[in-house]
């Protein structure tokens, strides 16, 4: 790899620290940005430079934002009586591509996880507690991973919530569709047969 200038090798290393990219895959986009056009190159680093300075989180759901309010908190209308609560923004945006959900968010940024020292102060559990509290919310869909420590987190904030007059509910979780019996885990298909229901 020595055998590039040391702009290029400074590049490759930059581009390798990304998650997934690894030193070929790096090599390879250095070369391919250093073929495009510098307008290419320019409108790269000025769309980066800009995401860093704009980009904040919604004062109301905590999702990514480039204003105040996120354009689903601020979309009139989004069923604002119902709040589906997710681990972190990607949680919300495949929620969102999948069309089934109208109402608002809310990003826990997190899970608790008491190994990783995380408690309830930890996550954005404090804020869904004062937004319910306001009394405008009707149910509230726990869509938090299916993880030990998402089913933990949605079991602690769905005792906490008990104690306000909402429906909680939790999205369901099983067998996908498409999916062969004889590739599925056995903890996937214990609760899909836990969870069936009339047909």
């Amino acid at each position: 790899m020595n055998h590039y200038p040391k702009s290029i090798l400074n590049l490759i290393r930059s581009i390798s620290k990304l998650p997934g990219i690894g030193e070929k895959t790096a090599e390879r986009l250095a070369l391919h940005l250093l073929r495009e056009p510098k307008s290419e190159s320019d409108l790269l680093s000025r769309s980066i430079l800009e995401m860093k300075e704009r980009v904040r989180l919604c004062k109301l759901c905590f999702a990514l934002s480039d204003d105040e309010l996120c354009g689903i908190c601020s979309n009139p209308s989004r069923d604002r009586n119902a709040i589906c609560v997710v681990e972190q923004p990607a949680d919300m945006v495949a929620i969102e591509k999948s069309g089934a959900f109208k109402g608002l968010y809310h990003i826990l940024q997190g899970v608790l996880s008491p190994i990783d020292g995380i408690g309830p102060d930890g996550i954005r559990i404090r804020d869904l507690l004062t937004r319910v509290a306001k009394g405008s919310i009707n149910e509230v869909v726990m869509a938090t991973g299916t993880s030990v420590e998402g089913e933990a987190t949605a079991g602690y904030i769905a005792d906490q919530l008990g104690r306000f007059p909402v429906k909680v509910t939790r999205i369901a979780s099983g067998v996908p569709m498409g999916g062969d019996l004889k590739f599925i885990d056995q903890v996937t298909l214990k609760r899909a047969m836990e969870k069936r229901h009339d047909f």
